[in-house]
């Protein structure tokens, strides 16, 4: 079992920088330019499209990935690459799904709560 996981760390490592790297992206290119082509559409139509864009949004796997890491890093404490994983992993958590839920989420659920026919009080 030990030799599994050991062999199965450097995958699931590969698939987390991957995965940091994609959503850096995506990041870059949502405030580079979806969020100045929003602004640029009507507010009923930029409201309708960024309801849409959050909820497609909701996709677990890369969350899925960095937890499978973490745990592993801490079964496998012993190994001097662990800290590593475990502190990327953190830094990923922290940086990204901590910052999201706690300030891009409550805006997104204001947002969803909204009739986009109604934008006469609304500031973009």
């Amino acid at each position: 079992m030990q030799n599994m996981i050991d062999n199965l760390i450097p995958y699931l490592t590969f698939f987390a920088i991957l995965g940091s790297a994609l959503v850096a992206g995506v990041f870059f290119a949502f405030s580079a330019f979806v969020m100045k082509a929003l602004a640029q559409l009507p507010s009923e139509q930029g409201m309708r499209v960024m309801q849409s864009i959050n909820v497609v949004v909701l996709n677990r796997l890369f969350l899925t990935v960095f937890i499978v890491l973490l745990v592993l890093s801490i079964l496998n404490w012993r190994d001097p690459k662990s800290m590593c994983l475990l502190i990327g992993c953190m830094f990923y958590l922290l940086g990204s799904f901590l910052v999201t839920s706690v300030y891009n989420v409550p805006l997104n659920d204001a947002l969803a709560s909204l009739d986009p026919k109604d934008t006469k009080n609304v500031s973009l």
